[in-house]
């Protein structure tokens, strides 16, 4: 008997050193491939499309796993840039997620001082280039490891657009493109890396279109009904309704249309409001007190209003199972480490940052993984991987992209994303996912507790209903 244990333990040593060699080609594998992951997110970068409009930076992308012996289906949920990349066979069934579109108004070179690119009109201020990239390169670096080792189990990838206020996976949800999925990983650009089980605010977006009656504003003012008036009106009720909603929610909104000239009373107006909250049922209470101000303000202007909803997200259903695997494997693959050029640029970008709203992070933090914390953890933004969340397990981590103390949404982003060290955290997450991914082709009975473990989250009598209702994608929404 003690000799057949001691077989029994020099085999399971034997498979375990396997498993631990597997993972380490893997790792290598992506290392190697790190220039050709480099240039496709440079590509993408350059190309800089915005939500639905991303039609270069998605065939790139396609093109890429095509090449891999992936199958890829394009045009999902009535989305042209919209696309699922499968490869292998049966259960489990690991989903990456890849997004690639960019926001306007933000074009900047790779440099650290502000100098916008003449002539282009948006930048990846939200590192959307790293995140598909990366996704990719994941869901390569996992198909190799599951060929090579003859593993059963698929590895699928989905190419989301839009996430900037499109609600772009939204729709991929409502078309039952997550159905089959056992768990969801994904990733995004940051100034730090971590893997927690924290959640965000959901979100519904629209536009307040408002339409009036032209005359000239100084020869016959009377006749005219200002469209323009409604818009400041509309906007002076809900700036007052403010004090009256929960303080942790957020309203926001920009002027997307006034007029044309100051002596013509405005016939069309258009504003583009947000509203979140970490509640969904608030943040819709929140929406329908909106509408009333826009109702309010056209009846008070005698103008004709209509809103489109454009966008609407839930927030983050955290699942702890799945966040502790991600972050033992992040900390397995640990941070980005700067030579002496990538010091040199991360020291001049941090002189640009400012002190008001407290000390910078030494850029030396970007070699650093962020302790894990608890569930419980509130994002103060809004994805539509939220919708993701609700109805299949996920999750989700951020690596070191761009210089530590780097907002999200900035010329900085931009900067830092365009070079090697936006690379290097993409590197960084690519293995974390592979990682994670392959933990789960092997450990099925993570799935199940992470699913237990959802199901409890979710509720007993939860039904999915988009917060953007029915409607068609807003393919034109950035146009």
């Amino acid at each position: 008997m003690r000799k057949y244990l001691l077989v029994f333990v020099a085999c399971l040593g034997s498979y375990a050193a396997s498993a631990q060699a597997d993972r380490q080609k893997m790792l290598a594998s992506l290392d190697a491939k790190a220039p050709h992951y480099a240039a496709l997110a440079q590509k993408i970068w350059e190309y800089a499309e915005v939500g639905y409009q991303e039609v270069k930076s998605a065939a790139l992308l396609r093109e890429d796993l095509q090449k891999e012996g992936f199958a890829v289906d394009s045009g999902m949920a009535g989305i042209p840039t919209a696309f699922v990349a499968r490869y292998g066979s049966g259960k489990p069934v690991i989903t990456l997620l890849a997004e690639y579109d960019a926001l306007p108004g933000l074009a900047q070179e790779a440099v650290p001082v502000r100098k916008p690119i003449a002539g282009q009109k948006a930048g990846h201020a939200c590192g959307h280039h790293l995140l598909g990239t990366g996704a990719v390169a994941a869901a390569v670096a996992v198909k190799n490891w599951l060929k090579d080792g003859h593993r059963t189990g698929t590895i699928q990838l989905v190419g989301t657009p839009a996430e900037e206020g499109g609600s772009g996976k939204v729709y991929l949800v409502r078309e039952g493109i997550f159905k089959d999925t056992d768990v969801v990983l994904h990733w995004h650009p940051g100034d730090a890396n971590s893997a927690n089980p924290s959640s965000s605010l959901a979100n519904i977006t629209g536009k307040f279109r408002f339409r009036g009656v032209a005359a000239h504003a100084a020869a016959s003012p009377e006749r005219g009904r200002s469209a323009l008036d409604a818009v400041e009106a509309m906007n002076y009720m809900v700036n007052m309704m403010r004090e009256h909603i929960p303080s942790d929610a957020r309203v926001h909104y920009i002027i997307t249309k006034g007029g044309e000239a100051p002596n013509v009373v405005p016939d069309f107006a258009e504003v583009y409001y947000y509203a979140r909250h970490k509640d969904r049922t608030v943040l819709q209470d929140i929406w329908k007190r909106i509408v009333k101000a826009a109702e309010g303000a056209a009846l008070g202007t005698e103008t004709r209003m209509e809103v489109e909803i454009i966008g609407g997200v839930y927030n983050l259903l955290a699942v702890e199972t799945l966040a502790e695997l991600m972050y033992k494997n992040l900390n397995i693959v640990g941070g980005v480490m700067y030579d002496a050029a990538e010091k040199n640029f991360a020291e001049q970008l941090s002189g640009t940052f400012g002190a008001a709203f407290g000390s910078i992070p030494k850029p030396g933090s970007a070699g650093q993984v962020a302790p894990y914390a608890a569930a419980g953890l509130l994002g103060s933004a809004s994805t539509d991987v939220g919708d993701v969340s609700w109805v299949v397990p996920t999750a989700g981590m951020t690596a070191a992209t761009w210089v530590p103390g780097t907002s999200a949404h900035s010329w900085q982003a931009v900067a830092a994303g365009g070079t090697s060290i936006g690379t290097k955290g993409m590197l960084v997450a690519a293995k974390t996912l592979a990682l994670t991914a392959a933990d789960l082709f092997t450990k099925p009975e993570l799935i199940g507790k992470s699913r237990g473990e959802w199901e409890k989250a979710r509720g007993e009598n939860f039904r999915y209903e988009a917060l953007l209702g029915d409607r068609k994608p807003a393919l034109d929404y950035r146009k």
